[in-house]
Order: structure tokens, then C-alpha cells, then sequence
């Protein structure tokens, strides 16, 4: 038989048997393996306890594009149970990998788990961190970037190199000091500093520079708020931030002199090196308290020469300025980018509104230590994750659904009920949620497996007829929002991403202590059109441990 005919034959039996064959074009995977560890570092001069990603702080950045796969193998050796959590990858199908307690066992000391998630259909700046007690407090948190795809324009020149800002508040206590501080009934108190990429120049002509620039280039800062509890104002001296990307949409182009991060945010700006070749400080200084903190870290400009002025630029003053910067910004309608309804996103203002919900946050006591609630329900993790409850058919055995009403309590001193907080939302329903922030201090919330339009912010109380202010046209679809004190916050989102998802608050204490939810939202059939199947390698726990495995989603 000639090679020809071989070809030829070969062929043949190719295409009889094409509609058995396994024939997969999968998108591109992409591996990592964390060690995380303890290490002693001083952020603040005070050598203290952290937690380390392969010996780095803040951990290493994961560098995706769209659509990749992401394994991250995670070998845990601390003292304690440990989860990270993936803050703005939607997980779409897939709660399974969310990293949190209501979907996830802990990993526990001296083992590993390794995450498997596809960032689908998204960009953006984002970051990863512990979801676990308060492993936050120490660490364990970094920069997470989901590019374009090479066919897909970006609505700005490349620019010449793209860094990750981690900014954050910072204690000198141990994760487990500060922990023990809430569950004894206090609060944690102001932090001591702000860190830059966990550190804070000293400003003695010694400090290295975190970043270097090379005259007349324009640089990419993904600047994301990793910190505990404060919102943080984002600056570098002599310099304008061109925003152009918020938590995975393009956003009209405005430059600022200075953004406010709020804690859970990220953003991403573009900024040209056009002043004197010499080096600059970049700035965090917190916002809304009653002294003021800062943390700087140096710029260089490539074969520049001079210190950074010792002339800091000034922070804003006031939440209404803060506000009015939330107003300025606008979502890029001419921009091109993955997103999971590319032409339903546009009209988001012409749906009709299935289901309000109206949340309220308040602190009080239960059993006579401090908590924290949303309408009057403070949550408590189960030993069995949720969705795992869900999921092996004896969800009555450890939470009940909807014991959350859909309006607060009458009165901010109504009693405070621990217990799982879980509401059920129909899928695919086009939900308006309201939170109200009826305290003193500014809150900020985070919501797993979405993202939702942020169409609205005002002081006072809401009421149906607030919504002739909405932005209905081109609110920036994003995955946190901040509510200012005595004052309230709409969203806008269609539930259409089966699965368990947490609704957060990101100030950390009040997370730990209860201002937490999660929302399920059930496939119909079971279908693994809606969702994936519970994974091979999850850990499991709490009471399913012995029961056998549940049949696998079909189709």
C-alpha cells in the first residue's frame, strides 16, 4: 500500500468513527503551587507574624487572559484551617471553586486542595485573598489579572508595562490576636498603618523604588484594596490617574488627581511618565476616620535623578466628595470585552424588576458579645458548607431557607438572631437590591458569581420613588460597592449563574462577626447546562462526610 493511499484510508476511518471520537478544543490551562507558610516580616518596623505565599508578601500575581483554565494547587502549612477565595472571577457554574465556607470545606493544616476555575467570558483587575477567620489580618492576598484576548481591541494604546498595587490598612497584632479580640467581644480599633505592596517608605534616600519608569512611556497600575476595614485615597505626586478599567469593565476615560479605593475594590488607570526624571511617591492615605494614615512607596524614573519631595499631596477631605467621584464614573459603551450577555448588558434599565430586596446592616449583641447583622440576621458558618448541604440533598438538616425577610426590621435595635442566613433567588430573576447604611461609619459589600450594575448612591433612606435617579444607561457593571454613612446603595442584576454565592460585607470584623449571606440559586433540573457536577477532588465534611456521592448533573 503507497503512503498515499494509507493517508487516504486513514482519513476514511477517520470519519467514520468522527462521531465517537473525544475531540476537545479546550482553552488554555495555566498551573500554579502555592506554599503557605508563616514568615516573620516588619511592614512597620515591629518584626510580626504574616502569611507567605511561596515566601512572597503580598503573594504572587496569577497573570490570566480570558477564558484561560487556572489550576492553583494549594499546600497549606500554617496552624489552621485555610481557603482562598478569588474576589471577582465569577465562577460561572462553578460555586465549587469559590473559596469560601458556604461552598468549601477548609483545607486543613498540612494538606492541599487544588482549585480548578476558568475565568470566562471576563477581564479585569482583580485580587485573591484568605476568606478564612481573620488570615487577612496577616496576609496571603494578591494581584489577580484577566487580559483581553489578543482579537479583542482594548480601547487604549498598549502601555509599556502593567503593575500590581496592593494597598491595604495593617495591624501589628497576629491574625489570631485579633480574632480572639472579636470573638471576645471587641472591636478591632483603628489599624497602625497602610502598606504599598506590604511595605512603607521611611523617606531617608534608602527606600528601593517599587516601580521604575522610563521618561515620556505610559504605564498600567492595577491598584486593588486588600485592607481590613478602611477605604483608602490612591495618589502619586505630580502625576494624573487615567481610569480606565473598574473590577472587569472598561469605564470612560477621566483623569483624576487622586481615587478612592474602597476596601474589596480595584481599579485600573494609565499613567504617563511626562515630569522631571526623578523619583516620586506614590500614596494610600486612609479616608472617613479621625486620624489620618498614610503609607508611600517610591516611583523612579529610569536614569532620573533626586529624591521624592517630601511634599505629600493632600487627601480629600469628606464623604460627599467621594460620592460625587462615584457619580463621574460612566461604563464604556464603545469599548469592546468579554462579558457573559454582551447585548442584554446594554439594556439592563429596560428589564422589569422581579424581586426588591432592601438590606440594612446594624450592630448589637447575641448572647452578650458583640455582632454584626444584615435585617436583623447575623450569619454563622455550619460545619457542613451549604452548597455541599445543598448538593447531597439535606439542606433542611443544616440551614432553613429565607428566614432573611426582604425589608429590615422595623427598628435598628431589634434582636439579633445568629444563625445561616440563606435567601433563595429564582435563577435567572432580574433583582434590585437596596443596601441602606443606617451607622456612623462607611460600609462596603462584595457579591460572589457576579457582577452587578451599581446604578445608584445617596444619602438618607431609600423609597421606590429614589428610582427616577438611577443611572439606567451606563452604571459601571462591578462586583463591589461602597455605601456612605447615613445612606443608601441600588444594584441591578439578572441571577443567572446557578450555584451558592456569598454577599459580603468587606469590612473584615464585621464579616467574621456576622454581616454576611449567601444566596442560592438553584439549576432547575439539575442540569449541567446551569452547573457543574460536584468536582472529584473536593473536600468534603461536616455531616455528608460518610454519605455516599450523589449522581452527577446530566444534561
Amino acid at each position: 500500500m503507497t503512503p498515499s493511499m494509507r493517508l487516504v484510508l486513514l482519513s476514511i476511518v477517520f470519519l467514520i468513527y468522527w462521531p465517537t471520537a473525544v475531540v476537545r478544543g479546550e482553552d488554555p490551562y495555566i498551573f500554579f503551587t502555592w506554599n503557605v507558610t508563616y514568615g516573620t516580616l516588619a511592614p512597620l518596623g515591629t518584626p510580626q507574624q504574616v502569611i507567605l505565599i511561596n515566601g512572597e508578601f503580598p503573594g504572587p500575581v496569577i497573570n490570566s487572559t480570558s477564558n484561560n483554565n487556572v489550576v492553583v494547587n494549594v499546600f497549606n502549612n500554617l496552624d489552621e484551617p485555610f481557603l482562598i477565595t478569588w474576589s471577582g472571577v465569577q465562577q460561572r457554574k462553578n460555586s465549587w471553586q469559590d473559596g469560601v465556607l458556604g461552598t468549601n470545606c477548609p483545607i486543613p493544616p498540612g494538606s492541599n486542595y487544588t482549585y480548578h476555575f476558568q475565568v470566562k467570558d471576563q477581564i479585569g483587575s482583580f485580587m485573591y485573598y484568605p476568606s478564612t477567620a481573620m488570615h487577612k489580618a496577616a496576609g496571603g492576598f494578591g494581584g489577580l489579572h484577566i487580559n483581553s484576548r489578543l482579537l479583542i481591541p482594548v480601547p487604549y494604546p498598549d502601555p509599556e508595562d502593567d503593575y500590581t498595587v496592593i494597598i491595604n490598612d495593617w495591624y501589628t497584632k497576629t491574625h489570631s490576636a485579633l480574632r480572639n479580640m472579636l470573638d471576645s467581644g471587641r472591636t478591632l480599633g483603628r489599624p497602625e498603618g497602610v502598606l504599598i505592596n506590604g511595605k512603607n517608605a521611611k523617606g531617608d534616600g534608602k527606600d528601593e523604588p517599587l516601580f521604575t519608569m522610563k521618561p515620556g512611556k505610559t504605564y498600567k497600575y492595577r491598584v486593588c484594596n486588600a485592607g481590613l476595614k478602611t477605604s483608602l485615597n490612591f495618589r502619586i505626586q505630580g502625576h494624573g490617574l487615567k481610569l480606565v478599567e473598574m473590577e472587569g469593565s472598561h469605564v470612560v476615560q477621566n483623569v483624576y488627581d487622586s481615587l478612592d479605593v474602597h476596601a474589596g475594590g480595584c481599579l485600573a488607570v494609565l499613567v504617563t511618565a511626562d515630569q522631571d526624571p526623578k523619583d516620586y511617591y506614590m500614596v494610600a492615605s486612609t479616608r472617613f476616620t479621625k486620624t489620618v494614615s498614610t503609607g508611600k512607596g517610591i516611583i523612579r524614573y529610569e536614569g532620573g535623578k533626586g529624591p521624592a519631595s517630601a511634599e505629600i499631596p493632600a487627601a480629600p477631605v469628606g464623604w460627599a466628595w467621594s460620592l460625587n467621584q462615584f457619580r463621574s464614573f460612566r461604563w464604556n459603551l464603545t469599548a469592546s470585552a468579554a462579558r457573559p450577555n454582551p447585548q442584554g448588558s446594554y439594556h439592563y434599565g429596560q428589564i422589569n424588576i422581579t424581586r426588591t430586596i432592601v438590606l440594612a446592616n446594624t450592630a448589637g449583641r447575641a448572647n452578650g458579645k458583640l455582632r454584626y447583622a444584615i435585617n436583623g440576621i447575623s450569619h454563622v458558618n455550619p460545619p457542613t458548607p451549604l452548597k455541599l448541604a445543598e448538593y447531597y440533598g439535606v439542606a433542611d438538616k443544616v440551614f432553613k431557607y429565607d428566614t432573611m425577610q426582604d425589608r429590615p426590621p422595623a427598628s435598628d435595635k431589634a434582636e439579633i438572631v445568629m444563625q445561616p442566613n440563606v435567601v433563595n433567588i429564582t435563577f435567572r430573576d432580574f433583582i434590585e437590591i437596596i443596601f441602606e447604611n443606617h451607622e456612623k461609619s462607611i460600609q462596603a459589600y462584595h457579591l460572589d458569581g457576579y457582577a452587578f450594575f451599581a446604578v445608584a448612591i445617596e444619602p438618607g433612606t431609600w423609597s421606590p420613588d429614589k428610582r427616577k435617579n438611577y443611572n439606567l444607561l451606563d452604571a459601571v457593571s462591578r462586583t463591589t460597592i461602597q455605601v456612605y454613612p447615613k445612606s443608601w446603595a441600588a444594584i441591578l442584576l439578572t441571577f443567572d449563574n446557578a450555584g451558592m454565592w456569598n454577599v459580603r460585607s468587606e469590612i473584615w470584623e464585621r464579616t467574621y462577626l456576622g454581616q454576611q449571606f449567601y444566596v442560592s440559586t438553584l439549576s432547575p433540573g439539575r442540569s449541567l447546562r446551569d452547573e457543574y457536577s460536584l468536582p472529584d477532588n473536593s473536600l468534603i465534611c461536616g455531616i455528608v462526610k460518610d454519605m455516599p456521592k450523589p449522581p452527577p448533573y446530566t444534561l
